[in-house]
């Protein structure tokens, strides 16, 4: 009899384990192929093989991982009304000032400013990125190439949350000997990918050595539609001389693997007379793979 009942009580403990287990693994998740389809359902299993989910209208699919380029677990952020929101293809940065987040392992994006400004940026890590960057004014007859480099480190204090980054943009002049100048500096970020602020503060470095005035800057983005949101990003300059100031307003636009950004640069307190605003515009297109 003793045994019987322990059977029945391992019996009963293997159920609610599996039952347990059924539910831990019914969370949705997003899943591209290498066809570019896209597929949202819940996790039913998965190994080293398939992945095999249930869909509302096509039932279960049982995906081959060799056909998986992504697969990103649902979070509540990411559903709103209802609806899936693709991630932010260009979180880690605004116009261009980099935040606290840091671009995924094996995750990159090519950016192009007004043709001329060139970036290639990669994950090392999911804490550890680095960029390269060309202007190539030679091809207009300039005869010299502004490059640079920009290693970052990116990681949370609270996930989603709160993130703090530090890097350096070390640049040169290809075709003017050995100038050398840069900028290394820190950042705190308040928020998520999505709707986030942040504080920046950096000192800017040439031959002559570092600068005895540091660069604030304060930058945010806040999205507001499935495909649209508010960016802005301003720095406050100061020198032994003076302070100016520069303020950018506009939007990016994104899709899954591209995103555009405009707006309008306005110098502030720069003696002129005249009102002048710099018009921005770039795009961005992300790539590589982060399967989660």
């Amino acid at each position: 009899m003793k045994n019987l009942f322990g059977l029945i009580i391992l019996f009963i403990m293997a159920s609610l384990h599996s039952q347990a287990q059924i539910i831990a693994d019914t969370i949705r998740y997003v899943i591209e192929t290498s066809d570019k389809n896209e597929f949202i359902g819940n996790l039913i299993s998965q190994d080293k093989e398939f992945v095999v989910i249930e869909t509302e209208f096509l039932g279960e699919l049982k995906i081959p991982r060799t056909f998986i380029s992504s697969m990103k677990k649902i979070v509540p952020e990411d559903m709103y009304a209802g609806e899936y929101w693709f991630d932010n293809p260009h979180a880690t940065r605004y116009f261009y000032s980099p935040n606290g987040y840091n671009l995924k392992k094996d995750e990159a994006y090519y950016q192009n400013t007004w043709v001329v400004f060139n970036q290639l940026s990669y994950g090392i890590t999911d804490n550890i990125s680095i960029g390269t960057g060309l202007i190539p004014l030679f091809l207009f007859g300039g005869g010299i190439a502004p490059a640079w480099i920009t290693p970052k480190i990116g990681f949370p204090v609270i996930e989603d949350k709160l993130n703090v980054g530090v890097g350096v943009l070390a640049a040169t002049v290809i075709g003017e000997g050995d100038a050398s100048f840069g900028i290394a500096y820190g950042t705190v970020t308040h928020g998520s990918r999505d709707k986030n602020s942040t504080l920046g503060i950096g000192w800017a470095y040439s031959e002559g050595g570092l600068s005895d005035y540091p660069t604030l800057s304060f930058s945010a983005m806040s999205r507001f539609s499935k495909k649209g949101y508010f960016i802005t990003e301003n720095y406050l300059i100061s020198t032994k001389y003076e302070t100016i100031g520069l303020m950018a307003l506009g939007g990016r636009s994104v899709q899954k693997k591209l995103a555009i950004d405009y707006g309008l640069v306005f110098p502030i307190n720069t003696g002129a007379d005249v009102f002048l605003a710099i018009p921005w515009l770039s795009i961005t297109i992300p790539f590589g793979n982060a399967v989660e």
